[in-house]
This record gives structure tokens, sequence and C-alpha cells, in this order.
């Protein structure tokens, strides 16, 4: 049973204006509310104390990356299956750290710190700040760190659903089916997406951070399931996994 607590609930996914939250309370997502941040930092401060965060962004970082990416990076991969390619396997944390200094640079420090040697994809490298951004706000407040988890939306949809969702999210049809499969938990889910686009969010993005809202709630309820038994943990005891 849910405690009787002032704390909420928060589903996040990156969006071009920063992050897009999805925030509800343990209790009930009736009232669940939208609204986007420019950094992780301003989320964090405006949610009440001991309140969840289930963000889609790599927590936990390879030193060295096995095939350029982590255990739960490939494990996600194969869990998805003809959603795969949803997964992007994240680079080692010189890499991330690399960021500012341009694909080329990254893309020779990864090589560098890979078995084998492994370029990030363009779409990972498009993220690389977003996962240094999460990489030293749980570094700089070890406390976090047992609030905030780490989820894949496809990962979340194939629990939500029961099964691995039939067409990819950027498709008119995969759209419709992720909607569906919300609209079974956020009865205002129309009215979420509304109100995103009216923000100039896209819907993919609100239907990612809703299904992560959701998550968030069944890992304040203790019911969600890691990825990975036993969980793995980075050289700076930073979880590596996905929660569903």
């Amino acid at each position: 049973m849910l405690l009787d607590t002032p704390a909420q609930i928060s589903g996040v996914d990156g969006c071009k204006a920063g992050w897009i939250a999805v925030t509800a309370t343990p209790k009930s997502f009736d009232k669940a509310e939208t609204k986007i941040f420019e950094t992780l930092a301003e989320l964090i401060a405006e949610l009440a104390a001991r309140s969840i965060i289930a963000i889609d962004i790599p927590i936990g970082l390879p030193e060295r990356a096995i095939k350029g990416g982590r255990e739960p990076d490939w494990a996600a991969r194969e869990f998805l299956g003809r959603q795969m390619a949803s997964v992007f396997p994240v680079s080692s944390r010189r890499a991330v750290y690399a960021c500012a200094h341009g694909y080329a640079a990254v893309s020779a420090i990864a090589q560098d710190t890979s078995d084998p040697p492994k370029k990030p994809s363009k779409q990972l490298f498009g993220i690389l700040p977003r996962i240094r951004q999460i990489d030293e706000i749980l570094r700089q407040e070890p406390s976090l760190r047992e609030r905030v988890f780490e989820v894949h939306p496809e990962l979340c949809f194939t629990r939500l659903a029961g099964a691995p969702m039939r067409h990819s999210k950027a498709a008119v049809e995969g759209r419709l089916e992720r909607i569906e499969a919300l609209r079974g938990v956020f009865s205002m889910i129309d009215d979420l997406i509304i109100q995103a686009r009216r923000e100039g969010i896209h819907a993919t993005d609100l239907l990612d951070a809703a299904v992560a809202c959701w998550t968030a709630r069944r890992c304040f309820a203790g019911e969600a399931e890691s990825l990975i038994d036993p969980i793995p943990r980075d050289t700076r005891d930073l979880p590596m996994t996905m929660w569903m």
C-alpha cells in the first residue's frame, strides 16, 4: 500500500527545450501535469522531498565499453526485438565527458575505450550533454541515487501493454498504439498531448514521459522490475540498469 505522502512521481524525457516532465501523485494520475525544464537541477528542486523520477537517459557509465555499450544496453536490445534500434549503446565516461569537443574527438576516445573499438552513433552523440548532466548530478548528490531511475520508454510500453509495440513511435500507427496503451492509465492523455503541442513539444516526447511516469509509480510502490539482476554498478557506484 502506498503511504499517505506529499511525494510526487515524475516521468522525464529529453526535448528540444530541455526536459519534459509528466508529474503526478503516487495515488492517482488524474491530475497529472506536464512541464518543461531547462535543466534537471530545476526539475529536482521543484519536486517534493522523497519524490521519484524515472528518466529516459542512461545512468551509470563504463570506463571501457563492451561492444561500445553497457550491459543494460545490450540486454534491452535483446528484450525489445524489432524495436531494438531505439536503444543507443552508451560509450565510456571519458567519451561522454568529451562531448563539447565534437563528434570526431568523442569518436576517437570511444574507440580507444571500447572492446572492440566502436564509434558512438550520431543519435547517441546528440544526447551526450544530457548524459553528462545527470551523471554529474548523481555523483555530486549521492542521495538522489535512491530516487532517480533509468528507464527506456519502449521497455515501459512493453510492460504496460504486455508486448512490444508493433510500430515505430515515429509512425502515426505507432503514436496511436502508444496513446491507446496509456489511455487506461492516464484518463486525460489527450489533454496532456494538446498541452504539450501548445508548448512546442512533440507528441512522442510527451508519450515517452508519460509512460516513464507510470514506471515512476511502480518504482515508488516497489513494483518495478530491473532489466538486470544483480544490478551492476560503475566505478562511481552508480547503478547500470533499466527499470520497467
